[in-house]
């Protein structure tokens, strides 16, 4: 057997305990990996046996877990309608109602024809001005106290067009009623002037 001449790997220290092969030292944090593993294991399973239960509950026992309710149709009572007030000299002047009248059509001047009519009728009438945009289609009546409804639904039986809400105080603060004219409000009078076609 042929002999080698020994070298520095030949002569081990006495302290060396050590005998075979040796892992390295564990990185920090590992241990928790498996732990999120086993975690999102146990989710999976539980939600997948959630719903393959819920899969087979009878309709007489409730619900699946997995299904919403359908929520309840409210059809809602309808609201009790005032009296329209239609006749202003009945209207008793310690309401303290006074009735301003916007312009949000594009004909010049329509609501100081409106306000005109509307005092000389009677009504209880504050200012007359253009609206903030002269292409509104719909006339709307405003109040800010609902018993005012009855004066507000008057007004829209007087003019002929309208519909009446109720609306906040700072909506309209110069007045308890805002009547704002809409381009609906010109088209019979548009009807009116055209000539019949033979």
């Amino acid at each position: 057997m042929a002999s080698y001449p020994k070298d520095r790997f030949d002569e081990l220290p006495d302290d060396v305990e050590r005998i075979g092969a040796h892992r390295g030292p564990k990185r920090r944090g590992r241990g928790w990996i498996g732990f999120a593993w086993a975690l999102l294991a146990t989710g999976v399973l539980v939600f997948g046996g959630l719903f393959a239960l819920s899969q087979y509950l009878d309709d007489d026992l409730g619900l699946p877990f997995f299904a919403t309710p359908e929520e309840p149709v409210v059809t809602p009572e309808p609201t009790a309608t005032v009296e329209p007030l239609t006749d202003p000299s009945t209207l008793d002047a310690a309401r303290g109602i006074t009735i301003d009248v916007l312009n949000g059509t594009p004909e010049s001047g329509l609501q100081t024809t409106i306000f005109d009519d509307l005092t000389a009728a009677g009504w209880p009438t504050g200012s007359a001005a253009p609206a903030s945009a002269r292409d509104i289609e719909d006339t709307y009546i405003y109040y800010s106290n609902e018993a005012d409804e009855d004066v507000a639904a008057g007004l829209a039986i007087t003019l002929g067009h309208g519909e009446i809400r109720l609306v906040e105080a700072d909506v309209f603060p110069g007045a308890e009623i805002t009547i704002v004219i809409g381009t609906d409000y010109l088209a019979p009078a548009a009807e009116a002037t055209e000539e019949p076609t033979e």
